[in-house]
């Protein structure tokens, strides 16, 4: 039996609490402490995890307990496998009082020793903690390294949804406003569905929007395995713009706890002249606050002069909104075997600079 999915438990004592850790097996419990978490987003859901069991990976679900049985902590991980290392990935995660140093050190110490007992190369964390000063000399303190590549996003743009629509427009760019109207003018017509045929034409929009804008595309089977574990607890749907029949724009929505991800969109040719995509973003908003979801991620955005990233375009539309922007201590490394992780960093970084990431 792979060490992911065995009962394992330990136990480290401090003078003022005992921690037990131990493999989360509940999906309920863990979905809900996780929610429990303002910051909190589908990337250390449990069914994201389910995603990555449907494709062959292992995955690390750890929890951490006081001597009453409360819980903690938690993180989820993805063990990835490369030929320049395999590495334990935690996006988003661990979830916990970021103000409690000891336990934040126990924490990272069940980091470590999964990554051991799962033979990596080295564990690389992105936290759901705000870039500061401190975050940075807290992860410098955790023996942790600045990654050479990216884990998930890390700088975003997020919208409060307390905001009516109104306010929202109010406060957006007039290039917003000016293609909403436009989009309203044009007969577009929005439809939403979780059904297997929306995914499936959203796969392949992407690949026509793939060779128009010359970038690598997620796979089917990527796509369709994450949508079907996300639909599974009603988590996903797929927003389509279309005019005369045609489509003209695609959003892959996920709604989980207190937050709803804007996680992919793909647009045609005639989309971009209908500026389809606003209406989109609005009918997903408008169902958020259904839900009881007051806030929207846009997800990645970079730095204004940042002109040459490839992602500058769509972040100057995101920023159209009017929305806040985060970022995210940024992902770091903790370093099991430093001889071969010496290969990923020249690897990550020739790779970063090749991609204009």
């Amino acid at each position: 039996m792979p060490a992911s999915n065995a009962i394992q438990s330990k136990v480290t004592s401090s003078k003022s609490r005992t921690v037990t850790f131990r493999d989360a097996t509940d999906r309920a419990a863990w979905d809900a402490f996780v929610t429990s978490d303002p910051t909190a987003n589908f990337l250390q859901s449990w069914d994201f995890y389910e995603f990555h069991l449907s494709r062959g990976k292992q995955v690390v679900r750890r929890l951490a307990l006081d001597d009453s049985g409360k819980l903690l902590a938690a993180y989820a991980g993805v063990v990835e496998t490369a030929k320049r290392g395999t590495y334990l990935a935690i996006a988003g995660g661990p979830l916990l009082d970021w103000t409690d140093k000891p336990l934040i050190k126990k924490v990272f110490a069940d980091i470590k020793e999964q990554g051991t007992i799962h033979h990596c190369t080295f564990v690389r964390v992105r936290p759901q903690l705000e870039l500061s000063e401190n975050s940075l000399r807290l992860m410098s303190s955790l023996g942790l390294r600045k990654a050479p590549m990216y884990l998930s996003v890390e700088y975003a743009g997020i919208l409060d949804l307390h905001q009516s629509e109104a306010e929202i427009l109010k406060n957006a760019s007039q290039g917003f406003r000016r293609k909403l109207r436009k989009a309203e003018k044009s007969d577009i017509k929005i439809e939403v569905s979780a059904a297997d045929s929306a995914i499936a034409a959203f796969c392949d929009l992407e690949t026509l929007h793939a060779k128009r804008q010359s970038y690598v595309p997620f796979s089917r089977s990527f796509l369709e395995k994450q949508f079907a574990a996300f639909k599974k607890h009603n988590e996903v749907l797929i927003y389509t713009a279309t005019k005369d029949n045609e489509i003209l724009a695609m959003n892959f929505m996920i709604f989980y706890g207190p937050e709803a991800s804007y996680h992919y969109g793909v647009s045609s040719e005639l989309g971009t002249k209908y500026s389809a995509a606003p209406l989109l973003h609005l009918k997903a908003m408008a169902e958020a606050r259904d839900r009881g979801i007051f806030r929207y991620n846009l997800w990645g955005i970079v730095d204004q002069d940042d002109t040459s990233h490839r992602f500058f375009g769509v972040s100057e539309f995101k920023r159209s909104f009017g929305c806040q922007e985060l970022k995210y201590t940024p992902a770091h490394d903790l370093v099991l075997s430093p001889l071969k992780y010496q290969l990923t960093k020249v690897v990550e970084t020739t790779r970063k600079k090749i991609r204009k990431v």
